[in-house]
């Protein structure tokens, strides 16, 4: 009886060093309000890095994603949420419908196996709803040049062959065999979710009709193929009619917080926090006050209204907005820090936050006034690290909590 149970004891300390490290070998769930990972709750700080595939494409500049990964892995940052395509234009993924960069998709072949040697998880995003590598607006210039006539970007949501040429992205990039370590990406435990577009808005049908029904048919679509993954949509938290109120300045873009993420297939909600950009000209008190209102009010929704986790998958503030202050940046971070600790130490719905962006030293070319490098000393820096260990610490508590 002693052996067997010194057997057990060394079983569940196992089960529990796993657990804590963020696990390999299950894909993370969604419980209720909750992600779970190897039998507990899952809390993680994270980070942006869109450029990841980019850069992973050259072999001269693979050392970037995989320091990046390395100095994200010390600081405890364990999701990365980075862009799976590139649509025309320079260096693309795909550079016509149907057609792929093999190049470039080695290169996001990389970026995923070295993520899984670092324990960080990955959020995949499909498609831009910007002009920026490519986005919606080159999906509908390759359906003009195939003689449909459109006269929208919005047409990228309701047109049958733009919207066949964005499902046949979605299946290649899923079904993609990775020529690293052979593992299908539906297949693969290092990513967490996949994102259906960043920040998606539409402008021409502001009822929120349009991308309502967009949604509910990409991520059936989605899950048909692939139903072992999370999937979220890319939303940055607007409010439809009823709650148009938390929006900054009333703002409409036709999109709908509460209706969108209640879609079956929508496994989380996502939120964006950008007050110097939404709320330019105001001082950094006012813009902090939005802050604080816009987090917690979207905290509430989750646990209330949606009974689904929420990530504030991008924050920050530039130093290239006038009014600019490190202080008020360091207040942004604490506040929305401090949202999600006390949301999730009380089993709340608040899951994660992920700042906007990491860059590796030699980047200045990705310098937008966000950046961070995680490698360098700083009081932005120290604050970081400090959620990712307050995070992890509460994971740990969870999971010795359910080992007795």
């Amino acid at each position: 009886m002693k052996t067997w149970g010194v057997i057990l004891l060394v079983f569940l300390l196992k089960i529990q060093e796993k657990t804590v490290k963020g696990g390999e070998d299950e894909f993370i769930k969604r419980k209720g309000i909750q992600f779970w990972l190897n039998g507990s709750p899952f809390y993680s700080n994270g980070f942006n890095a869109y450029w990841l595939m980019y850069e992973g494409s050259e072999p001269s500049e693979r050392l970037k994603v995989s320091t990046s990964f390395e100095e994200a892995s010390k600081h405890g940052l364990t999701i990365a949420r980075t862009w799976a395509f590139s649509d025309g234009g320079n260096r693309p993924l795909q550079y016509s419908p149907g057609y792929y960069n093999e190049q470039m998709f080695q290169g996001l072949d990389f970026v995923v196996s070295e993520a899984k040697k670092y324990g960080i998880k990955l959020v995949l995003s499909l498609v831009n709803n910007y002009d920026d590598y490519g986005g919606k607006k080159q999906y509908v210039e390759w359906a003009k040049s195939k003689g449909q006539s459109l006269s929208s970007e919005d047409d990228f949501f309701t047109n049958p062959l733009v919207k066949g040429f964005f499902k046949n992205h979605i299946k290649t990039v899923l079904t993609r065999v990775n020529s690293m370590n052979g593992v299908a990406y539906k297949d693969d435990t290092t990513i967490m979710a996949w994102e259906l577009m960043n920040e998606p808005r539409c402008p021409s049908d502001l009822s929120g009709k349009v991308l309502q029904e967009w949604i509910t048919e990409m991520a059936s679509y989605v899950k048909s193929i692939d139903a072992n993954h999370l999937l979220e949509v890319g939303l940055e938290g607007f409010y439809g009619d009823d709650k148009k109120q938390y929006n900054p300045n009333n703002t409409k873009v036709g999109t709908d917080f509460i209706a969108n993420n209640q879609i079956p297939g929508v496994d989380f909600a996502t939120v964006h926090s950008y007050p110097d950009q939404w709320l330019s000209g105001s001082t950094g008190e006012v813009q902090l006050s939005f802050l604080q209102h816009w987090v917690q009010q979207h905290i509430l929704d989750s646990l209330n209204i949606l009974k689904k986790p929420v990530i504030f998958a991008e924050f920050g503030k530039s130093y290239k907005v006038s009014g600019y202050t490190s202080f008020d940046r360091n207040q942004l971070y604490n506040i929305t820090y401090s949202s999600i600790y006390s949301s999730a130490n009380e089993g709340g719905p608040a899951a994660g936050g992920l700042f906007w962006h990491l860059i590796a030293e030699g980047m200045d070319n990705f310098r937008d006034g966000y950046e961070i490098e995680i490698g360098e000393k700083s009081d932005i820096v120290g604050i970081i690290l400090e959620q990712s260990q307050k995070l992890s610490r509460l994971r740990k508590k969870y999971t010795r909590k359910m080992l007795g």
